[in-house]
């Protein structure tokens, strides 16, 4: 039987320079089970930084830019086999945690020269953006061949995403959301100095899916009803230029400052100060990180777009999503929720209790428990 403290490998095909979705869940979970005192280890595409909070990282491939998902992803070339087999054999580890959909170039290799004493654990991540990624994700089925029957369990992030794991890739696959450290986004939450106006605070890439054009148009609107509401919007893209001339053109350059790319140390303040924290996603999304970011961090409202993996945080509440395509009906609901003050008082209380199960402390050990699980039916399976 193997001991409580583990030894789990991360195995992503992208890059930890970067903090977007999906590695900044690995970087999470990852820093907890540390804390835990398993001993942890990162096994990723091209990556600069050698080590992760005191663990090592594993740099194994170099990686290309594509776009994907509507995403802009990097990834890996043909990793090297000899150095996997290495690395495998020199940190034997009891658990090999995947970041799926994976590329058979570089955690595929990882996954068929993992022991047969390792658990493979798997999880989930994607909704399709479009035809185009539904297309590829049957091609990369195609690629993978038997290799998915390596695992000994597979999580996805989301119902949604759950479901398209099963269609896409034939996946079975547990419910299993993603995840963060709340503890670091309240005790950062430091006073703040009053506003004699309102907030909306938008903080996510500017690109088209992520629909900032639209609470942009939206916003130009609510100004006539609430004249001095301001709107901050945070974060970078190629959309920029678009929606600056946007700004402008539609009268609402007064109100409306663009704060360019917020550090991580920011983000908790920026959103603590949002009367309305504002994620008008139009598609693509498996969940929705970002709005626990916004909700442990005491947002008073925190508003999405009506997308399938928003719509699994905050379905709940329907007052909570919003079709952002719809200007009229989006104005008027970002009146109500800066204004009506029951209304905000009540999804800000939901909100402080809703996020709690999202913490590191409680996905993580369902995490332990899927590893000590599978863990023990390979030995049981070894011994019979």
């Amino acid at each position: 039987m193997k001991s409580a403290n583990l030894k789990i490998g991360f195995v992503f095909d992208d890059s930890l320079d970067i903090n977007d979705g999906v590695a900044q869940q690995v970087k999470i979970l990852g820093s907890y089970f540390s804390e835990q005192g398993h001993r942890v280890r990162y096994l990723v595409g091209q990556t600069k930084m050698e080590q992760w909070r005191g663990e090592k990282v594993y740099s194994l491939s170099r990686n290309v830019k594509v776009s994907f998902n509507a995403n802009k992803l990097s990834i890996p070339l043909p990793a090297n086999k000899k150095r996997i087999r290495q690395i495998l054999s020199e940190e034997k580890f009891d658990v090999l945690h995947v970041q799926m959909p994976h590329s058979p170039f570089m955690a595929g290799r990882v996954i068929k020269a993992a022991h047969k004493d390792t658990a493979i654990i798997g999880t989930f991540h994607i909704l399709p953006a479009g035809k185009l990624s539904v297309w590829g994700s049957h091609f990369l089925k195609m690629l993978y061949g038997k290799s998915l029957k390596y695992f000994d369990h597979i999580a996805s992030v989301s119902k949604p995403a759950a479901v398209f794991a099963k269609q896409a890739y034939g996946i079975d696959s547990e419910v299993i959301p993603n995840t963060i450290n709340i503890h670091q986004f309240e005790t950062r939450n430091l006073e703040l100095s009053p506003q004699s106006f309102r907030q909306v605070v938008y903080l996510n890439r500017l690109v088209e899916r992520k629909g900032c054009k639209q609470l942009i148009e939206a916003f130009a609107l609510l100004l006539k009803s609430l004249p001095t509401t301001h709107l901050l919007i945070a974060s970078d893209g190629h959309q920029r230029p678009k929606l600056e001339k946007l700004v402008k053109r539609l009268g609402a350059s007064n109100n409306v400052k663009f704060l360019g790319f917020i550090s991580e140390d920011e983000k908790p303040k920026l959103l603590a100060s949002a009367d309305l924290a504002c994620f008008p996603s139009l598609y693509g999304e498996s969940f929705g990180i970002v709005l626990l970011e916004a909700m442990a961090s005491g947002a008073k409202v925190v508003l999405g777009g009506n997308n399938p993996g928003y719509a699994s945080v905050l379905g709940e509440q329907p007052l909570l999503l919003i079709d952002p395509k719809d200007t009229k009906a989006f104005a008027m609901r970002l009146e109500r929720l800066l204004t009506e003050k029951a209304t905000i008082e009540g999804l800000h209380s939901w909100q402080r209790e809703h996020v709690k199960q999202y913490d590191v402390a409680i996905v993580g050990a369902r995490y332990s428990g899927v590893y000590h699980t599978a863990i023990a039916n390979l030995d049981k399976n070894r011994h019979n």
